[in-house]
């Protein structure tokens, strides 16, 4: 019995309460626009997507994305969200996330696949509330004690993109 747990890793004792708490804690970090608190909860090598919405199941290596990030892309974005001259982030837009369903859909002894379905309702002044709905992928891992993201998939729900406006923040 032992050896079977300890083959589970580190993975195997996080609840999907833990997990929760861990979206909700990123949710709320992003929502306050803390992004470099934000960028303390991703791994080193950590991925980010939002596939394009015909084709959410596609492979980013041989189809275009919204947004197809690794880890330096990802501090570049969050270098210039951060950065006056971003114009449409500048007063940063106001953001409510509210995650539910959360899933723990698989796990190994390094890795946890997580799903989860999001809304997102942004505010700008002078803009109509635009509402960004769909679900997360989330494949987090366990470093120092800690869940950290490797991989974070946004895949909208919306038919079109039109009519959501620029998606300059991070889903």
């Amino acid at each position: 019995m032992k050896k079977k747990a300890a083959a589970r890793g580190a993975t195997g004792k996080v609840t999907r309460g833990e997990v929760e708490d861990f979206l909700y804690h990123e949710a709320a970090l992003l929502d306050a626009w803390r992004l470099d608190d934000w960028l303390g909860l991703l791994t080193s090598d950590a991925r980010y997507f939002v596939p394009s919405n015909d084709r959410p199941e596609a492979d980013p290596a041989n189809t275009l994305f919204t947004i197809a990030d690794d880890i330096d892309r990802i501090r570049g974005r969050v270098t210039r969200l951060k950065d006056k001259s971003a114009h449409a982030e500048y007063p940063p837009s106001r953001t409510r996330r509210l995650i539910s369903n959360v899933r723990v859909v698989e796990r190994n002894a390094k890795e946890l696949r997580v799903e989860s379905n999001f809304a997102i309702h942004r505010f700008r002044r002078g803009e109509s509330i635009r509402e960004y709905v769909g679900h997360y992928r989330h494949l987090l891992r366990v470093e120092r004690g800690r869940l950290k993201i490797a991989r974070r998939e946004a895949v909208l729900d919306a038919m079109e993109l039109g009519s959501m406006g620029v998606v300059s923040f991070i889903l």
